[in-house]
């Protein structure tokens, strides 16, 4: 064979790996784009467009209720789309979740606020939101299988961590929409019509469903899994995850205070600054813009140290720092000061990062190729609605109850140490996986 024969696999592998990556950061932007910008308008607008109340305090713990309302899709999608991945394959379940996500999205951007239609306009905000949560549950597992099952063995912790840079870069985007639109609009243009905008564009997603149907192909260890299954059918992968759900749990309990910090910063702490601080809106925004920036840079090379020192001492790392550093976060944002926000927000998100660098490609690991779609993203979902899901609606009711935010910090804390115990039982690089092949 000649020199040139034997280069050629190499290249079309890494050709391949490269659209894949391309894929799966572009689909987790636009997915997470279209999430979380719920979370920035429920703080902003949500509380008096969709739940009007004479209470300032009871009007926004509604709005974040709905914020929280979409995580319960999350694991329900997981199942759904976990279902599809593992017995269909991961291509076509990013597909679908995806498409889901753009429809979900585009609605909420034309949907009639209470002012119009009445109380109908809050149970179809729900419906809608419960629409995202479901389609995220899907796009999660869909992109970070992909990534993690074309990678070479060695550089797997670095290629499950890239997709997560879609997560921060959503929110990059997400948030710059806003800071724009609260720039060049007036407060009522904003509180209007303004805040529609960033949900329409949703529609741009539809391009990168084409995209990923059009030129990705499955991973090569489902390709394994499908001869199998086409040989002698097994029963659902939901169902063996359930059945014996030893690494579920611990995908959830070592997930927590990852999931608590991420929406503790850029979610609940947006709250607090602007509604109970008054701080500017555009200065909060400003804040939690360039966090995810650092947050980004810190999942990529977290996830590459995970490669060279193993997943469990990297994401340790990570969670030490959160439970240390939430009890900065308040006393350097109630300084007011633009630079102690960022320094206070960065931090807490680079903490994110050391545990989502890891933790993606180590839950995979946790897991047989034929449940792994499955049982990744339920445990991944899970945590979330635990953790994420609660996290600005417990912030807000802490505070408004206590009139103090050292509870909150004690809050993240308990997640902390929570997360150390099933984090001392996994080996080196992963628990051996309980969910075996039947």
């Amino acid at each position: 064979m000649s020199v040139q024969g034997r280069i050629a696999p190499a290249e079309a592998a890494t050709k391949r790996r490269g659209k894949v990556l391309t894929a799966a950061i572009a689909a987790q932007s636009l997915e997470y784009y279209d999430f979380l910008i719920y979370g920035t308008a429920a703080s902003l607008v949500f509380n008096h467009a969709f739940f009007p109340s004479t209470s300032v305090a009871a009007g926004v713990l509604a709005a974040f209720a709905t914020f929280a309302v979409g995580f319960a899709g999350r694991p329900v999608g997981a199942a759904l789309f976990g279902h599809i991945g593992d017995r269909f394959g991961r291509k076509l379940a990013l597909v679908a979740s995806t498409l889901s996500m753009a429809v979900a999205t585009t609605l909420v951007g034309l949907l009639p606020t209470f002012s119009s239609i009445g109380a109908l306009a809050p149970v179809l905000l729900v419906i809608l939101r419960v629409g995202q949560g479901i389609a995220v549950g899907g796009v999660w597992g869909g992109s970070t299988l992909l990534a993690v099952e074309h990678a070479p063995p060695n550089r797997r912790g670095l290629h499950g961590s890239l997709p997560q840079l879609g997560v921060f870069a959503g929110m990059v985007l997400g948030t710059l929409v806003f800071v724009v639109l609260s720039a060049v609009l007036a407060a009522d243009q904003f509180s209007a019509w303004g805040w529609r905008i960033p949900f329409l564009l949703g529609i741009l997603m539809i391009p990168v469903v084409f995209y990923i149907h059009r030129y990705l192909e499955d991973s090569p260890e489902f390709r394994v899994v499908e001869e199998k299954l086409a040989a002698a059918p097994k029963r659902s992968s939901v169902v063996q995850v359930l059945r014996r759900p030893k690494n579920l749990l611990l995908v959830v309990f070592i997930f927590l205070p990852a999931t608590i910090m991420f929406y503790a910063t850029a979610t609940g702490l947006l709250d607090y600054g602007v509604r109970d601080l008054k701080i500017a809106k555009g200065t909060m925004l400003t804040a939690v813009m360039f966090s995810m920036i650092a947050t980004g840079a810190s999942t990529v090379l977290c996830g590459w140290l995970s490669d060279k020192l193993g997943r469990r001492p990297v994401y340790a790392g990570g969670v030490v720092l959160a439970g240390v550093w939430g009890f900065a976060l308040f006393p350097l944002a109630e300084t007011r000061n633009f630079w102690a926000i960022l320094l206070a927000i960065v931090v807490g998100q680079i903490s994110v990062g050391a545990m989502f660098g890891p933790g993606v490609t180590m839950f995979a690991e946790m897991f047989p190729p034929s449940v792994r779609f499955s049982g990744a993203s339920m445990g991944y979902q899970l945590a979330n609605i635990i953790g994420g899901g609660l996290a600005p609606f417990v912030m807000a009711a802490l505070i408004a109850a206590t009139h103090t935010t050292v509870y909150v910090s004690v809050y993240i804390l308990a997640a902390c140490l929570v997360s150390l115990v099933p984090l001392a039982l996994l080996g080196r690089r992963a628990l051996t996986p309980a969910v075996t092949e039947e």
